[in-house]
Order: structure tokens, then sequence, then C-alpha cells
């Protein structure tokens, strides 16, 4: 038996041996690699793969580095190592992609660029355009077109290829033949339109005056001008590319440009040289391609011609599609032959497996019954355990309603004081006698009250919704008017942050009119904008967007809230709605504002959609019928419930302050006060404890962990005070990050934090945290322990008596290192008399004022100083062992000038030299 089945599995081997042998293999396998990804090099690929067709026996592999230079030279790397037959290469950027490629020529390989050349001359052929000659008719066309005079523009492509640097030279060394058209700007756009239309931005706001725009290509003209017909000011300019592919034409013919010159593809001219190559054949190394102009008189037929291509290229591929079709057929019939071969020969085995298979089954069926039991056992096993997780998740259920409720009632509880906390402190801020430092304290408790006030009032509000007490009071009012004045708050925000920010609907605003609650609209709006406004950075745009549309055959407002923020990944993105879900722990928030946005959503019976990718941004989309059914009540006047919350949404949004900094202003150094930098990422609390210190310190402000170990290596502190929950850089990794570095490594560090668990605490400690103080804190306390501080780093300072052989002191590892290493240099160079401060710092790797704080807050004396004492007691031993002079010690110990150190060593020592000598001499 085991003799029949190797004999039919050796028949089967044989048969597909067969098939596959009777495919013939590629003679030829020629690797493409395009640096990126457009039309024009669309066209250049079909032109390859349609010319290709011609030469039977060739296989083509396209490859796309995207303008990637490390992924192109990735692909190459692996085609040298497939060992292809010819390589076909467009270099992203010549400097980057010149190794590689003669990489590749070095192995053997035939190397034809195409479009653009490397910086060597290892390469097989070149097929393309003269582009330095593509940029002298530019140059000429630009200089016949504004008649010799004008002021125009060059957006260039990569400044790294080739093509880019050859046009610019090209255009350049033909306007000198025309002095006055100035080229007042040439700007990289990277070949790419939106980048194009960016730099137009900033280009047209900067120019006022523009004659003519020349982009490297049709693609960065076409952006540019569109930019330019946004401002309004496409009329006043020409615009002219390059390539000429169908964008670029129908531009042209549809007068956005003012010309373009043809930028051949020349893929047919491609494969025909590599083929040249692969068969021995001669061929031209270099293969320039023709180039013309097209304007306004030309573009007509130049469409009809691209057309014309267009339908015979298609015709083409239908005809190919034909052959590989008919290929196909023959090859399944071709199968289909060998099928019922091989059916006949299984036939005479079918008997016996059929008879064999009986056997088996017998066998199985006793094992089967055999694990069915086990698996009966399991499965009641299984059924038992989801009944007790069913009873399980029943109960935390049960607990979290219960734990909610507690919430919520406690939350309502809290209204009473927190509404008797927040009217004292307005009427007390409406006085006239109220000092500054007052006025600026009553501000903060009043807005993190409003803040406060409008947490608890979304709780409520939650809870009323899950228990379907929530109702609509419906009145008839006009959305887009009402949005209008309802965002009017965020303007001030926005200006803060530099953020753009606009209201914009799409037609009249008669059509806006709809039936809804207007306060909950309200509380929707201002919710999606708090969100947006905390996670935009600076410079960022944040848009709502209205446009009325149909859906469900019902009319319905869309409002969308886009920004161009830090977004969200997939994961996040299912779970935003969620009540009490926030993305990490590093941003504020309750994680109550969006579920309450789906809750007055689903009451008026729409849609809420989010759409957002990391670092591209966020947009919700929500969706309301015009006219809701109910009694409508008419438009309540706004009450100063609804403009607290508003206050509070305002201010929970200010509060994020996730990258954004100011840089601090008017720090004077003082030497009567101490420095103390302050992190946290709250404004308020930085704010709150500045106008604690500012009396008697100078306060320094850092908004993250981050910044603060910038603002700390250039001011060096005698304190730090930083919070430990904080966005870019937590506290813990800060504090770490101060006690590594030499110039930092010194100043004691006393932690805030909201958290007071004792991992927490240890945590900080084991990254050489000085203190801790939990929020919130007792001004007084504060206050004490940076004294305290301060006052311990003080009595450490024994560094001058290690430098003057003193005795040693406990320091941290990094200031040991610096104390020894500071001994050792002055003791090295005290006798150059040209040392100064710098020198020390430029040694030591510090800079003037970071050495000098350093210093003086380990020691209590200034660099300078530890120098000239030094000096004197290595002169007072010289003195004391030597038969030199005076004025031998004094150059030797590095003194400029002997009456100088007379007197330095009389001030330190009581006595002069040569009283020393004397008394040393016996003369006294």
């Amino acid at each position: 038996m085991k003799r029949l089945v190797c004999a039919w599995i050796g028949g089967f081997c044989l048969l597909f041996l067969s098939v596959a042998c009777s495919r013939k293999e590629a003679d030829y396998t020629i690797a493409v690699s395009q640096c990126s990804e457009d039309d024009w090099r669309a066209q250049m690929n079909k032109e390859i793969l349609r010319e290709a067709l011609f030469y039977p026996g060739v296989n083509i592999e396209v490859y796309q580095a995207h303008d990637d230079n490390v992924r192109q030279i990735q692909d190459i790397e692996s085609l040298i190592k497939k060992k292809v037959d010819l390589l076909i290469v467009a270099p992203n950027e010549a400097e980057a992609i010149t190794p590689v490629i003669e990489k590749v020529y070095d192995a053997g390989i035939p190397v034809i660029l195409v479009d653009r050349k490397i910086n060597s001359e290892k390469y097989t052929a070149y097929v393309g355009a003269d582009n330095y000659e593509i940029g002298r008719r530019a140059g000429e066309y630009i200089a016949d077109r504004l008649k010799g005079k004008g002021r125009v523009i060059e957006i260039a492509g990569l400044k790294g290829s080739t093509p880019a640097v050859e046009r610019h030279r090209g255009m350049v060394e033909a306007l000198k033949a025309a002095p006055d058209v100035q080229v007042i700007a040439s700007v990289e756009a990277g070949w790419f339109q939106q980048k194009a239309g960016e730099v137009m931005d900033s280009l047209l706001d900067v120019y006022p005056q523009v004659d003519l725009v020349f982009a490297q290509n049709d693609r960065m003209a076409i952006g540019a001008y569109e930019k330019a017909r946004q401002k309004k000011r496409a009329g006043q300019i020409a615009f002219v590319g390059v390539d000429a592919v169908t964008d670029g034409v129908e531009s042209v013919a549809g007068g956005r440009l003012d010309a373009t010159f043809i930028y051949p593809t020349g893929g047919d001219k491609v494969m025909q040289v590599a083929m040249a190559i692969l068969r021995g054949e001669p061929y031209q190394r270099e293969n320039i391609l023709s180039t013309a102009l097209v304007n306004r008189a030309n573009a007509r037929v130049m469409q009809m011609q691209m057309k014309h291509i267009l339908t015979l290229d298609q015709k083409i591929e239908l005809l190919n599609r034909q052959l590989d079709d008919y290929f196909l057929r023959y090859s399944a019939q071709k199968m289909f032959l060998y099928a019922c071969v091989v059916i006949l020969v299984l036939a005479g085995f079918l008997f016996f497996f059929l008879v064999r298979a009986f056997w088996v089954k017998n066998r199985l069926n006793t094992e089967l019954s055999s694990q069915k039991q086990q698996l009966e056992q399991q499965r009641d096993q299984l059924q038992a355990q989801r009944d007790q997780l069913i009873v399980l998740s029943r109960q935390l259920e049960e607990a979290t309603h219960a734990k909610l409720a507690f919430f919520t009632s406690v939350s309502h509880d809290f209204r009473t004081p927190l509404t008797l906390i927040a009217d004292p402190i307005n009427q007390l801020l409406e006085e006239k006698h109220l000092g500054e430092r007052e006025r600026n304290m009553l501000e903060i408790v009043r807005k993190n009250v409003a803040v406060l006030l409008r947490l608890i009032t979304q709780i409520l509000d939650f809870q009323k919704y899950e228990h379907g007490k929530l109702a609509l009071r419906l009145s008839e009012f006009n959305a887009l008017e009402c949005i209008k004045d309802w965002t009017e708050a965020f303007h001030t925000l926005a200006f803060r942050k530099h953020i753009q920010f606009e209201v914009k609907a799409e037609g009249d605003v008669a059509q806006y009119v709809m039936v809804a609650d207007a306060e909950k609209i309200e509380r929707i709006t201002y919710n999606l904008l708090s969100n947006a406004f905390k996670f935009t950075l600076e410079k960022g745009e944040i848009k709502v967007v209205l446009s009325r549309i149909e859906q469900n055959n019902q009319a319905c407002i869309c409002m969308e809230v886009r920004d161009t923020g830090i977004g969200m990944s997939e994961e996040h993105i299912h779970h935003v709605f969620e009540h009490f879900y926030q993305i990490d722990v590093q941003h504020t928030g309750s994680g109550l504002g969006l579920a309450l946005v789906e809750a007055f959503v689903n009451l008026h019976r729409g849609t809420v959609q989010v759409e957002s990718g990391k670092g591209k941004g966020t947009c919700f989309r929500v969706i309301l019928p015009m006219k809701q059914e109910g009694e409508v009540k008419g438009l309540t006047e706004k009450n100063e419930a609804l403009e607290i919350l508003q206050e509070g949404a305002v201010l929970d949004a200010g509060q994020e302050t996730l990258h954004q900094w100011t840089e601090n202003t008017g720090v004077e150094e003082s030497a009567d006060k101490e420095m103390v930098l302050v992190i946290d990422d709250n404004q308020d609390v930085r704010d709150y404890v500045k106008m604690l210190l500012q009396d008697k310190y100078v306060v320094v402000e850092a908004v993250n962990g981050l910044e603060g170990v910038k603002q700390a290596m250039k001011y060096v502190p005698d304190v730090v005070v930083c919070d430990v929950m904080m966005p870019v850089m937590d506290g813990i990794a800060c504090c770490k990050r101060l006690k590594s570095e030499l110039q930092t490594s010194h100043i004691p560090v006393l932690m805030l934090t909201a958290y007071a668990m004792d991992e927490q605490r240890i945590q900080g400690y084991d990254s050489g945290a000085d203190a801790y103080l939990t929020k919130p804190f007792n001004a007084k306390l504060l206050m004490t322990r940076i004294r305290n501080l301060i006052d311990n780093r003080k009595r450490l300072k024994s560094l001058a008596e290690d430098v003057t052989g003193g005795g040693k002191q406990s320091l941290g590892e990094v200031d040991k290192g610096f104390v020894e290493k500071l001994k050792t240099l002055i003791d090295e160079k005290m006798g150059d008399s040209e040392l100064s401060v710098e020198d020390l710092g430029a040694e030591l790797g510090l800079g003037r004022v970071q050495l000098y704080r350093k210093t003086k807050s380990l020691t209590g004396y200034a660099p300078n100083e530890l120098l000239r004492i030094a000096r004197l007691k290595k002169a007072a031993s010289l003195l004391a062992s030597s038969e030199k002079t005076v004025a031998e010690i004094t150059y030797e110990v590095g003194f400029s000038s002997p009456s100088y150190f007379t007197r330095c060593y009389k001030d330190y020592f009581g006595e002069s030299p040569s009283e020393f000598l004397k008394r040393r001499d016996g003369k006294n």
C-alpha cells in the first residue's frame, strides 16, 4: 500500500512540475525606483510598462520611495541582493542617493538615471530633459513676458535634487540679460502643491507687489495660483510652471497658468536604452529629451493631442488585457486537461482509500466519543464560571450606580457652599480699596470656583439624564446668530494661545432658524470648543462650520467643530463619549464634557460623530433636526448660573497649557534675593506661588518639566518648586534630570502633589527630591520649607575649605566631581595671570552665570574669589619654604603686579609679604 501511495504522490509532483516548467521564466528583470508618486511619474511608468510589451521575457518591477531618501536606499539595497539585471532610478536627492547607486554600479548592475542625476559619473546612461535648458528658456520667457522689467518669485523643488538646482541656475543665467527683472524670493516647496500654497501664502503677506511666479513644476504653480486666488491677487500675477502633463496643460488652457514647459517623461526611450544595454547593442550614454513652451496659443492643440494619445493608450491597454485573457483561457484549458488526466489516475486509487477510510472512521469515532465527554465537562465548567461572572458584573454595576448616586448627592451639597463662596468673592472684587495682590488672589479663587461649579453641574445633569429626568425646554431661535454670540467668549482665549479661530456657515442666515433647547445646544457648543482649545497647540486652527442638510427626509442642522490639535488614536475614539473617560492623566478635565454632549444630542434625537488621527487633529460632527416636537415655550434670558457654566468652560479650556509657554521676561537677578524656579502646568498655581514669593525671592516660571530643566540650566536657581503631574515631562522625571546635570545637581527640589500616596512619595525621594508638600498647601508652610531648604544648602558651603586645604564635606556624587575638578583646575592654571571666570567655565562646560551661581551656592564665594584665595595660599607656602623674591612669587602664582599682590596678601593674612619674610628670618 505504501508503494501505491508513493507512486500516486510522485505522479502528482511530475504533473505539477511539467505545468510549472511550461511557463517561460523572464529573460530579464528590470527594477524601476521612483523617488515620488505623481501624475508625471505615473505617466512615465505607464510608458515603460507599455514599451516592455514589445520585449517578450522582460519583467518590470516598480518601487515608489514617496520622497523618502531612507526608503529609496532600502529599496535599492534589496534590489542589489535580488541581483536584478538592470536598475532604472530617479534619485530623490543627489547627495543622499549617490553612494547606494555607486554601490549598484560597482556590483556590475547597469544603472539608468531618469529625470535626475547624482553627484558621480558611476552610471550607465541618463535619459531626461536638460533641466538647465528648461530653466534658461523659462528665464527668457519671463524676461519677454514682463517686457524686461518686473518682480519675480521662484518656487523651487526639493533643494537636494538636481532638477531644482539646474532649473534655478538656468533661470538665473537667462535673467542676467534682463537686469530690471528682479527675483525677490526663491523658496523651496519640495515639488508639492499644498506646500507651495503655504509658502505662497507667506510670500504674499511679505511682498505686496509681485508680477510673476515661476514654479519648477505645474503642481506647485497651481498651488501658488490657488492661494493667490483666495487672497484675490491672482489677476495681478502671472504663473509659469514646468511639466505640461494633464493638469498643467488644462490650467494653461483654463487661464490659471500663463505658460508651462513640456518636461517629457520619455518612458519608451528609457526602455529602449535599457534593452540596448542588456542585449549589448550600441546606445548613447546621455539621452537628452527635447522640450517646448506651452502657452494659451497652443494649449488647446496640446489638449487634443494628449486626449488622442490617451485614447491610444487605453486601446493598447485593452488589447493587452484581451491578450492576457486569451492566455488565461489557454492556461485554464491546459490545466483542465491535466486535471482530467489526474482524475483518471485517482479513480484507480479511490476505492482503496474508501475502504481504508472506513476502517479509520471507526477508530476515530471511538476517540471522538471520548473527547466529546471531556468537552461536555469543560462546557459545564465554563457555564458555571459564566454564571458567576454575570452575578459579579451585576453586583459591580449596582455598586457603581450606588457610588455615582452618592457622588451626585455630595456634589449637590457642594453647590450651596460654593455659591456662598462665589457671591462674597464677587462682592469683594467690586471693592475699590483692594490692593493688587488681594485682587489677584480673589480673581484666582473666582475663576476656580466657576470651574468647580461647572463640573458639579455637569455631574448633576448627567445623573438626571441617566434617570430619564432631563427634559427639553423648546424655543425658536436662529442657531447661526446664537452660536456666533456663544463663541465670542473664546476669541480672547484664541488670541492668548495664538490660535486662528473662526465661525462660518453655508448659505443664508435665515435658513438656520430652528426649534430646540437653546441652552443645551449652547452647552454642546461650549463643551466641544472647550475640548478643542485644550488639545490644540499654539498657532493651530479651530473652526466651527454650520450647514443645513437633509437626513432621513428631514431638515437638519450640521455643526462641525474642527481643530488641528494633537488628535486621538482609534483606540481612544471608541471610548471618547464614555463618562469619566480621559485619554491620559497628563490632561486636565473630568471626562464628563463629551458624555454630556452625547446625552444632549440624544435628547434632540440627533447624532454626534468624531473623526480623528494621532497628530492630525479632530473633527466633531453634530447633526440635529431643525424642529423638535413639543410645546414651544420661548427663548429664556441667560441666567447667572448659565453664565458661570460658560465662564467655567472657557477657563477649563484655558487651563490646559500643553506645549504653551511664554519666556520669562523682566527677570532681574539680585544679590540680596535668592531665586526660586516654580514648575507647574496650571497658570493659577504659578501665579499664586509667585504672589507669595515675589517679595522675598526672584521668581522664575516654567510650564512643564522639560521647560523647567531649561530654565534651571539658564538661571541656576537656589531652590525648585515642582508639581508632580505635568505634560511633556512629569515632576519625577524632571527631578531626576535636575539631579543628574552638573549645573543643577546641587539645587534642592520641593515637590508639590495632589496625591498623598506613600508609593509616590517614595518614587519622588528616589528621584532626588528634598521635600514634599501635598496640595492644597499652606502658604506659610510653603515659605518655611523653601527658607529651610535654602538655609540647609548654605550650611553645606565648605568648598572653599576644600579648595584651600580644609576638610571634606558630604556632597552628592555629581557635586563631588565638580569640587574635585574645580580644585584641580585652579591648581593647574593659577599661574596664568590671564585666567578668567569665563576660562574656568569653559573648562567645566558651564556658562559664566551658571558657574557663578553654582559655586556661590555651594561655597559662599564667587569663582574669582576662590581663585584669589588659592593663589594667596600658594604664595604663602612659597614664601615660607623658598628663597624666591616677592616679585618672583607674585608672577608664579598668577598675580599681574607685585603691588596688587601685596595689597591682597595683607587684606587676607593681616600682614604684608615683606613683614612675613622679616618675621620668618627673625629680624623682628
